[in-house]
């Protein structure tokens, strides 16, 4: 099956020959290499670029595991390089397996090499144009982006979109939304047939290699099955608010498990590191502020957060949160969680101050969107319901609503714009900007 890709693919087009370190990010498995040796090579060869001038190695592969050697790697890539008037096309994945050694040429038992060196010496070569993979964001820390001193491009590649998704889809096109709530836009998964192939391979993937990544990368030896429980509670906690100190409580009254709000926290960061779920902080509109917590986590696939519970809560109601908000974040947007105070009074006459949520505050520039998720508003009263926080925002930003129906967009007296969730999926020029 082909997935074109084509947003990620003319994307790395754009970023030809600019001089920098083309950075390739995203959770293992959603399609880099495939975006970088199958597509981007078939392009380079329809450019007239050669065999010879493209040099491709994953980490990954055994064969290949002497060049997790940081002097291996560099060496085995100048090998390549033969002819000084060519242009070369360098292509290392997962370059997260490169491991820090000793420099052999100091006596400073403190001074590593590692792939940061290779790459600085390899960028220094005027006929080489460089692209890496990676599956950890650590990668892309603020120590490392410093040492690139500002010459790496990172370009993040998500799982398919919907979009991609249903351009693909061989079935009834009227079960497509169904199966990417369930199964999620992993490129593999999206192959298989039955739902038992795709089970089985979902779940295989997070214990054998998410978790296993996460165990090995940060050497946790006594913690596996609160990793476990922890990534379940997440899970089942999408499209809610939460914390730390929330999920302690709940490990210790449904586990009867003491783990402390710091090491949860750890723990979660890990999880965003392998860019298994993501973040979504909250934000409140009219104090224009950010609340340190509680916060919402999402998964990166839907699919894979199903799997991870044996498919047993399938609220489409979260599920088409947890998709849309990927959805903008895969588009370039920053998602956040709004809260949004009102002044009410009691049937007693009490005067109170409610929280109101808006499901995502979405930005880019200056330009900004206010977006509430709902399965329906076929009843006046649920429509009320779900546009209470939108008609209590003191700006003229653009309001939607996105409903789980098909329907015929369209705009309130309020200035609010419903429309469906495939059809907010499908148009990326949804938001206008």
């Amino acid at each position: 099956m082909e997935f074109p890709r084509e947003l990620y693919l003319q994307e790395l087009i754009g970023k030809m020959h600019n001089g920098r370190v083309k950075i390739i990010t995203g959770i293992r498995r959603c399609g880099k290499s495939y975006l970088l040796f199958h597509l981007f090579t078939r392009y380079l060869h329809e450019q007239g670029v050669t065999d010879n001038q493209i040099i491709g190695l994953s980490l990954e592969d055994l064969p290949n595991a002497r060049y997790r050697n940081p002097l291996e790697l560099d060496r085995y890539v100048r090998s390549r390089i033969v002819d000084q008037s060519r242009q070369y096309y360098v292509m290392i994945d997962e370059i997260q397996f490169v491991t820090a050694i000793p420099n052999p040429y100091l006596d400073d038992p403190n001074a590593k090499l590692t792939f940061i060196d290779v790459i600085l010496g390899l960028m220094k070569l005027c006929n080489v144009d460089l692209y890496i993979t990676g599956s950890n964001s650590k990668m892309l820390s603020s120590d490392i982006l410093t040492q690139f001193r500002d010459r790496g491009d990172e370009i993040r590649i998500y799982p398919l979109s919907f979009a991609e998704f249903s351009g693909a889809y061989e079935g009834d096109s009227r079960r497509a939304w169904a199966d990417y709530c369930t199964y999620g836009g992993m490129p593999t998964a999206v192959e298989l047939q039955t739902h038992e192939e795709k089970s089985r391979y979902l779940q295989d993937l997070f214990q054998r290699t998410y978790l296993k990544d996460v165990i090995e990368r940060h050497n946790i030896k006594n913690d596996v099955s609160i990793l476990d429980d922890l990534l379940n509670v997440v899970a089942s906690a999408i499209g809610s608010l939460t914390n730390a100190s929330k999920l302690s409580r709940t490990f210790m009254s449904e586990k009867h498990v003491s783990i402390s709000s710091t090491t949860i926290e750890r723990y979660l960061g890990y999880f965003e590191e392998a860019f298994l779920i993501s973040k979504a902080n909250r934000y409140d509109v009219k104090g224009k502020r950010y609340m340190q917590t509680p916060s919402k986590y999402y998964f990166t696939d839907v699919g894979l957060r199903n799997a991870k519970l044996n498919f047993r809560q399938k609220e489409e109601t979260y599920i088409m949160e947890n998709i849309l908000y990927c959805d903008l974040i895969r588009r370039g947007y920053d998602g956040d969680v709004g809260l949004v105070e009102q002044n009410a009074v009691t049937a007693e006459g009490k005067r109170i101050r409610k929280q109101l949520e808006v499901d995502f505050v979405v930005n880019r520039g200056s330009n900004r969107t206010y977006i509430q998720s709902a399965l329906t508003i076929a009843e006046p009263e649920k429509r009320k319901q779900e546009i209470a926080s939108l008609i209590h925002i003191p700006d003229s930003f653009n309001k939607i609503v996105v409903v789980r129906e098909y329907i015929t967009s369209w705009r309130d007296e309020n200035g609010i714009l419903y429309i469906g969730i495939e059809q907010f999926l499908l148009d990326e020029k949804v938001l206008g900007y």
